[in-house]
C-alpha cells in the first residue's frame, strides 16, 4: 500500500514534548514544570475576556490593533512596528519561514529554547547549537559559529531553561559584532522577571536597529498561557515583511481583549514580579542548603544540579516529588539531565516542593 510520503528531512524534527501536568490519583498536583504565572491573569484581563462573549460568531479583528496599540502604550513604542501571533513561538516560526531556508544557518546557544532548533529544521534550514559558559551565552562562542550562510541568531535572553542573561552591554556587542544581513531575535519571554539594573530585554535594540526582533509573551507572567498570545517588535522593514507570511486571524478575539487587560494593569504585573522575587531568593537559599549547585536566576523558575549518585540524581528527584504531588520538568532533552527546572508557583507549591526536597536530600523518606 502506497502512502504519502513527506518531504525530506521532516522526520528527523523533534517533536516538543511539553511539561508533564498531572499525575494519576493524585488529588492535588502541584504543577511546577511549564513556567505559568504563579499568580495568575489580572481581574482586569478574565473581565475584557468575559465581554467579548457575545461576538463569538464574529471573526478577529487581523492585525489585532487595539492591542498593538495597548502594547504601544505601555512600552512607549510604535505601534505599527508591533507585531501580534498566537503565543511568541508562532512569531518565531514566522521569523524563520521569512529568513532562513535550505542550505541557510540558524545560530542559538547549547541550552536555549528547544523551537529554535524544531523551526529551523523546519524550513530546511540548518540548526547551529553553540556552547554556552557556566549555562549561560558567550557572545564570542556566538560570533565565532557564524558563517557565510547565517541568517538568523536567536537568543533567549533571559534564557530557558537556564534562568541566566546576557548583560545589555554583551547584548549590544553582540549586535555590533554581527554582519548586517543577519536577523538577531531576542526571545524576551521573561523580561518582566529581570530585576537587574544591566539587564535589556532587547527592546532598544529592536528601536534603534535594521536588524533585530524583539519577542515577548503573555503566557509568562501575564498569566495568559492557555490564550496563546505573544508579539513582536522591531524594524518596520522587518515587520511588515513577517506580516506577508501572518495567518489572516491568527489570535482570538478573546486574547486580543485579555490581553488589553492584562498589559493595561502594570500593578498586577508588579505584585507577580515581587512574588516571584521573593521565592527565588528563598528558593535559592533552601536548594543550596542541601548540598544543591544552583545558579541566580532573572526568569520564573530556578534549576538545580543534583547528585549523580544512585539515589540522589535528578531522576531519583523527579520520581519522588511525583510521589508527593509536585511535578517539575525533566530538561534531558535540553542536555542536561542531571537538573530539574523548577518553576515558582504559588506559596502553597512553593512549600510543598521545598519540603519535599529537603526530606529527598536527607534519605529519610517516608
Amino acid at each position: 500500500m502506497t502512502t504519502p510520503e513527506p518531504r525530506p528531512g521532516v522526520m528527523s524534527i523533534p517533536i516538543y514534548q511539553s511539561g508533564k501536568f498531572q499525575i494519576k490519583g493524585a488529588s492535588r498536583v502541584a504543577k511546577l514544570a511549564a513556567n505559568e504565572g504563579a499568580l495568575g491573569p489580572s481581574p482586569n484581563a478574565i473581565e475584557a475576556y468575559n465581554s467579548g462573549s457575545g461576538d463569538l460568531h464574529r471573526y478577529p479583528v487581523g492585525p489585532a490593533d487595539g492591542l498593538r496599540e495597548a502594547i504601544a502604550e505601555v512600552h512607549g513604542i510604535d505601534a505599527g512596528r508591533i507585531i501580534c501571533g498566537a503565543g511568541s513561538d508562532e512569531l518565531l516560526c514566522l521569523l524563520c519561514r521569512t529568513y532562513a531556508g535550505p542550505g541557510d544557518e540558524v545560530v542559538y546557544t547549547r541550552h536555549g529554547f528547544l523551537v529554535y532548533e524544531i523551526y529551523a529544521k523546519g524550513v530546511g534550514a540548518t540548526p547551529i547549537a553553540v556552547p554556552e559558559t557556566n549555562l549561560t551565552a558567550n557572545v564570542d562562542a556566538i560570533l565565532a559559529a557564524v558563517t557565510q550562510r547565517t541568517k538568523i541568531v536567536f537568543l533567549a535572553n533571559p534564557n530557558n531553561p537556564t534562568g541566566t542573561y546576557l548583560s545589555a552591554s554583551e547584548l549590544a556587542r553582540l549586535r555590533n559584532d554581527l554582519r548586517e544581513d543577519i536577523v538577531l531575535v531576542v526571545d524576551a519571554a521573561y523580561a518582566e522577571f529581570a530585576t537587574s539594573s544591566d539587564y535589556d530585554s532587547g527592546l532598544d535594540l529592536a528601536s534603534t536597529t535594521s536588524n533585530t526582533v524583539m519577542t515577548r509573551t503573555f503566557s509568562k507572567i501575564y498569566g495568559l498561557a492557555s490564550l496563546r498570545l505573544g508579539w513582536a517588535y522591531g524594524p518596520k522593514s522587518i515587520i511588515h515583511t513577517v506580516e506577508h507570511l501572518r495567518s489572516p486571524f491568527n489570535v482570538t478575539t478573546a486574547a486580543q481583549l485579555a490581553g488589553i487587560g492584562a498589559v493595561r494593569d502594570q500593578k498586577h504585573i508588579q505584585r507577580a514580579r515581587d512574588h516571584n522575587t521573593k521565592w527565588c531568593d528563598i528558593a535559592l537559599q533552601r536548594l543550596r542548603g542541601l548540598g544543591l549547585k544552583v545558579n541566580e536566576t532573572s526568569a520564573n523558575f530556578v534549576l538545580p544540579e543534583f547528585p549523580t549518585v544512585a539515589n540522589r540524581t535528578a531522576k531519583d528527584a523527579d520520581a519522588f516529588l511525583q510521589s508527593k504531588g509536585v511535578v517539575v520538568r525533566r530538561v534531558d532533552s535540553y542536555g542536561l539531565p542531571n537538573h530539574l527546572r523548577i518553576t515558582i508557583g504559588d506559596d502553597e507549591d512553593m512549600n510543598q516542593v521545598l519540603d519535599a526536597l529537603t526530606e529527598f536530600m536527607s534519605g529519610k523518606r517516608g
